[in-house]
């Protein structure tokens, strides 16, 4: 988690960024695999993402506790952010995970994620994905996330084509609206996830008339992210719940799944904490008498997005006067190649100095961070920072989608990824370089 030292510097798991940035990626301890923490003078190695991964995993332990004994999975979103340092560090403290594609589940398998610890959801599987879920493990994964009636023959051909029964849990949309970015807002009539609540009896027929290739163990919905109160989160679970309830006096599921999309504070406030969620799902489901289902949420931003940001060098500042007014840039060497979220859903990240503490609300010169990429929407917001201006900037709340959503546009290679943990950088993931970068365009 981002902290400030006593002279104001900012620090992530007791190292001072500016160091971290500096460290050289090549230089090992002589007794253990983390790079030494040791400034060089070398320049800063920007951009970067820097996670804290014990900031993460305590995260990953306080959702936990919110459910207070009753039977449940954490199943990480695996698409908020695919490292492995990450994957295995939450799976450690006892999360599962979600993914939405084949490449997601291998990483998870790779990361010591068991496969009955794993939900697939994604309402445009291939053959090759549907195979991959229903073959993985002694008896597949936990369950594989039907989002159509249509999809249902398709499973059931690729299962009986494997000798396999493939475990699925059917993805209800319940029809609400979600108070959030339309782009994120996933449970609404109009959205192309889920199964419509009228189309449910034919999607329990398809399932019933093929026993041998397909057994329906939960059923769930996801109605969307960012999410900052609980009371949509509670609608969306009742619904479920009584469809659990009516599918439970025909044949008994093992799981109800109410998804994720739990919301963190990016600087306007969240009153609702992941562990409320927890609580609030877990009461409902032990007054729904229902309490032999084990519950399934899925996290993703709020176990990672606090904990992780995005380093960039200030290039330079340029000052202009048009029509009486004069606007302030500072360009960084970030962009929303690195950081797309600003550009695609308006995001506000809050934008401070490396090296110094940030400006005083209300305070500072008023600047607008934007970054190299040839687009006006590669910027970031007004910002302000106190005089003299830094060199180096992070961005915060960077861990959920910022490298997983990156891009090579403009010819701007992928950001370095760096893990912290004890005091030490654990790992490094490099960056390609300008020349790796070209080679792979010249054929």
């Amino acid at each position: 988690m981002l902290m400030r030292d006593a002279r104001g510097a900012a620090t992530m798991n007791g190292l001072r960024l500016e160091d971290v940035l500096r460290q050289s990626s090549s230089r090992r301890t002589a007794s253990s695999e983390s790079y030494e923490p040791v400034r060089t003078e070398q320049a800063a190695r920007t951009p970067a993402y820097v996670y804290d991964l014990d900031a993460i995993t305590d995260a990953a332990r306080a959702l936990i506790a919110g459910f207070d004994g009753t039977p449940h999975l954490v199943a990480y979103a695996v698409k908020a952010n695919t490292a492995g340092p990450i994957v295995k560090a939450l799976g450690r403290v006892g999360c599962g995970a979600e993914v939405v594609s084949g490449s997601e589940l291998m990483v998870a398998l790779g990361c010591d994620i068991a496969a009955d610890a794993i939900l697939f959801s994604g309402v445009a599987k291939t053959n090759v994905e549907i195979d991959q879920a229903i073959g993985a493990g002694d008896r597949g994964i936990l369950a594989l996330q039907l989002e159509s009636v249509e999809e249902i023959p398709r499973v059931v051909a690729r299962a009986k084509a494997l000798g396999r029964k493939a475990r699925v849990s059917i993805r209800v949309n319940p029809d609400i609206l979600a108070d959030t970015h339309a782009h994120v807002a996933t449970g609404h009539d109009e959205a192309k996830f889920g199964i419509a609540i009228e189309d449910l009896e034919s999607a329990f027929a398809a399932i019933d008339s093929a026993p041998n290739e397909i057994e329906l163990v939960g059923i769930g919905c996801h109605i969307g992210s960012q999410m900052t109160k609980v009371d949509e989160y509670v609608a969306s679970a009742e619904v479920v719940l009584g469809l659990v309830a009516r599918r439970q006096k025909v044949r008994a599921l093992e799981l109800v799944d109410f998804g994720g999309g739990f919301g963190i504070d990016y600087g306007a406030g969240c009153p609702a904490k992941p562990a409320d969620f927890a609580r609030a799902v877990a009461q409902l489901v032990r007054q729904s008498g229902l309490g032999g289902l084990r519950i399934v949420v899925e996290p993703g931003r709020c176990l990672v997005a606090p904990f992780g940001v995005l380093c960039a060098s200030v290039l330079m500042t340029k000052q202009s006067r048009s029509k009486g007014i004069t606007r302030r840039w500072m360009m960084i060497d970030a962009g929303m190649n690195d950081l797309i979220r600003p550009a695609l859903y308006a995001a506000k990240h809050r934008i401070e100095p490396i090296d110094a503490l940030p400006a005083v609300e209300g305070t500072g010169v008023p600047m607008r961070v934007v970054g190299p990429v040839c687009e006006s929407s590669d910027d970031f917001g007004e910002h302000a920072f106190c005089e003299p201006l830094p060199s180096t900037v992070v961005i915060r709340d960077a861990g959920a989608y910022g490298y997983v959503m990156a891009s090579e546009y403009n010819g701007r290679a992928l950001p370095a990824e760096m893990f912290l943990s004890g005091g030490k950088v654990v790992a490094v993931h490099e960056s390609r370089t300008r020349e790796e970068w070209a080679a792979s365009r010249i054929f």
